[in-house]
């Protein structure tokens, strides 16, 4: 398994920028001209518990088919009570990893999300947690 490199959100940085006014179509360009009229702070946006939040980079192809690449940045929220389905960082036999975990009839799986892995079974007897819940995947679109 790979590991994550893992850092914890600084509790009162401030990212602000600028907010463009109008929502940008993703269809068929608008005519309408917006103004930057406002900021937004990222942290505010991405971050509910600063205390236990932490961002990790991916490292490994295992989630490719979810959207997650190598080089993304996860932010991870500790705070979140795990479920059924959710993309989560674990902590499985000494090492870190990020899968979706599939909780069915009191067992654990974690599921990749590329096809060249399999599922694996988490026995109960595994040194094993659910260490937080991806809340937000940052991505870098340009080279």
């Amino acid at each position: 398994m790979a590991t994550l490199e893992i850092r914890r959100i600084e509790e009162n940085s401030d990212l602000s920028l600028q907010l463009y006014e109008n929502r940008i179509q993703a269809g068929f360009p608008s005519p309408a001209q917006g103004t930057f009229s406002d900021t937004i702070d990222l942290n505010h946006e991405l971050i509910n518990n600063p205390v236990a939040t932490f961002c990790a980079r991916v490292i490994g192809d295992s989630m490719v088919d979810s959207g997650i690449m190598e080089g993304d940045m996860l932010i991870i929220d500790r705070s979140i009570e795990p479920h059924d389905g959710d993309i989560a960082v674990c902590f499985f036999d000494g090492d870190f990893t990020v899968k979706r975990v599939m909780i069915q009839n009191d067992e654990v799986l974690l599921a990749p999300a590329n096809r060249k892995y399999p599922v694996i079974k988490v026995p109960k007897e595994s040194n094993f947690i659910i260490w937080g819940v991806v809340s937000h995947l940052i991505k870098k679109l340009n080279r």
